[in-house]
């Protein structure tokens, strides 16, 4: 497994908040956790560009920083359901107004995603 060999830098709430939701699918994740996919196949088929087992690690660092929980049932096959925590609640109307912006600047964004896209494969 990954073992960090620098510290984060937890100085500033830009900092704290980069640490929670740095990982490729953790917002996705989040908000389809939120619209009411709790079930890790729900999940995986709302973001099937992403492994399981990426998923699973994410899902593991987001129950691990309070903002999802776990919920295993005692059944055959196991069931899991995730759920937001009340702190995970508290993150929803940031993501949406981040969503908003990209929303709004879609075209922009898209622009320049798409000519750093070139650049790179020259």
């Amino acid at each position: 497994m990954y073992e960090r060999k620098i510290l984060p830098n937890l100085n500033c709430g830009l900092d704290l908040i980069g640490e929670v939701l740095y990982g490729k699918w953790k917002i996705r994740l989040l908000w389809f956790i939120n619209q009411g996919h709790q079930r890790p196949s729900e999940l995986q088929r709302k973001i099937p560009d992403a492994s399981r087992r990426v998923l699973n690690i994410q899902l593991k660092e987001l129950e691990d920083h309070d903002l999802v929980t776990k919920k295993i049932y005692p059944v055959v096959p196991p069931k899991v359901e995730y759920s937001l925590t009340e702190f995970g609640q508290t993150l929803i109307p940031v993501l949406s107004a981040l969503g908003q912006w990209g929303d709004k600047n879609e075209e922009h964004l898209r622009s320049v995603i798409l000519k750093r896209l070139d650049l790179e494969s020259q």
